[in-house]
């Protein structure tokens, strides 16, 4: 059975289009595995508090977005430690 989904990084490089677009600045820290890996969103408040997203999926395969820390905002250098673990946890994964 083959899996129909789109790669990763096709996935990626599409949403990033659609930012440049509209003007909205992103940075790519980790590209992950093109065709498979897992998306973690750190969405920068500019007030020093951070929000972490990750990617899921729901039980017939839609996308989804869930916080990755248990506080909805978090210091920058907490979003970064979890990060870090994260990526050490799954080097395959885009950030």
């Amino acid at each position: 059975m083959s899996d129909a989904r789109l790669p990763t990084g096709l996935w990626v490089d599409a949403h990033l289009r659609q930012m440049t677009l509209a003007c909205v600045p992103y940075y790519v820290a980790q590209k992950g595995a093109y065709a498979s890996g897992t998306v973690l969103l750190k969405i920068n408040l500019l007030n020093g508090l951070c929000r972490v997203l990750s990617q899921i999926r729901g039980i017939n395969g839609e996308l989804g977005w869930m916080k990755a820390l248990k506080d909805e905002q978090v210091a920058e250098s907490d979003a970064d430690a979890y990060i870090r673990r994260a990526i050490n946890r799954d080097p395959d994964l885009w950030v």
